[in-house]
């Protein structure tokens, strides 16, 4: 392989999952927040930690086998067949636990960084699911959802597994996104285990008709459709037990003029979809509000689908 670098900088978005309805196939990328990983090589032949550094960064591990950033550098190392060592740093944006993709942030930064580093032997899409096992290693469960539309931008649809099928559905420009995320922390293989192992008939034709609905609007509009699309009638009630407070920062983010609202990810972070930047803006500040009232501290975000995904911070020659 030709090393077209020494050290690269790559920044991975959060990203918004299961967006309503759509449970484990739906997502999309923000702009904010994001995670950073820098990729120096070495000499050693060895993943080796440098330091992790940002929110949440305290109690990650500086073992390559158990940090995800590491652990993904491992997996396409195989995945190539070469030893090449890289000297790592994580810097986290994107909190653990909040519901907005952090371990696909650091795990998409990681294994983008290296692969251009080797002279990108394999495309963003080959790298999905290199990326996909840092999500078995933070979950255990390797799912696409985050990863995909922090790779390569976009709302996506995870059409399948076997074989692996992303579709990108259009974007459109009016669509804005408001989250909340509360300084509280949830556990996805926490809330995955509190999930029902079985559906009722009647929600799961409900919630296959939102599916189908979403995808529709999106392609078709008319956008204000996409409130009732949303609509989760099989895991946000379940979930909702696990965010103090939730169903009032839903109904203030509605009331606020929001299309719709739900659950990002696992929780405990609130998204909302909105018409206009100003729109999502003050659907932002009524979560934050509700939140507050409920004594967490939150924190807003506004953005527009990020179309691109992961992107290049620096790129130093040797």
């Amino acid at each position: 392989m030709v090393l077209q670098a020494q050290s690269i900088t790559v920044e991975a978005p959060g990203t918004v999952a299961n967006v309503g309805s759509g449970f484990d196939i739906f997502a999309f990328a923000m702009e904010r927040p994001a995670d950073r990983v820098r990729l120096c090589l070495n000499d050693r032949q060895e993943v080796r930690i440098i330091k992790n550094i940002g929110r949440g960064a305290e109690g990650l591990p500086l073992d390559a086998q158990t940090n995800i950033a590491g652990f993904v550098l491992l997996k396409l190392r195989e995945h190539l067949r070469t030893d090449q060592g890289f000297d790592v740093t994580v810097e986290k944006g994107i909190p653990p636990g909040s519901g907005l993709g952090s371990s696909a942030a650091s795990a998409v930064a990681s294994v983008l960084a290296a692969n251009i580093l080797l002279g990108e032997p394999l495309s963003r899409e080959e790298l999905i699911p290199i990326a996909m096992q840092g999500e078995l290693l933070a979950s255990g469960v390797a799912h696409a959802d985050n990863v995909a539309p922090a790779l390569i931008g976009g709302f996506i649809l995870i059409g399948g597994y076997d074989p692996l099928d992303i579709i990108r559905l259009p974007i459109p420009s009016s669509l804005w996104s408001a989250v909340a995320h509360p300084g509280i922390e949830v556990r996805t293989e926490d809330a995955r285990r509190i999930l029902p192992k079985e559906v009722s008939l009647r929600d799961a034709v409900r919630q296959w008709g939102n599916v189908g609905g979403l995808v529709a609007t999106l392609c078709l509009g008319p956008l204000e459709r996409l409130g009732k699309y949303t609509t989760d009638y099989i895991v946000e009630p379940i979930r909702a037990t696990l965010i103090p407070g939730f169903h009032d920062v839903k109904q203030a983010a509605l009331s606020a003029g929001a299309l719709g609202c739900s659950i990002s990810g696992s929780g405990p972070s609130v998204f909302a979809l909105c018409l206009s930047q100003d729109r999502a803006t003050q659907v932002a500040a009524a979560m934050i509000a509700a939140f507050e009232k409920h004594r967490l501290t939150a924190n807003g975000y506004v953005s527009q689908i990020n179309p691109s995904g992961a992107r290049v911070i620096d790129h130093a020659a040797g």
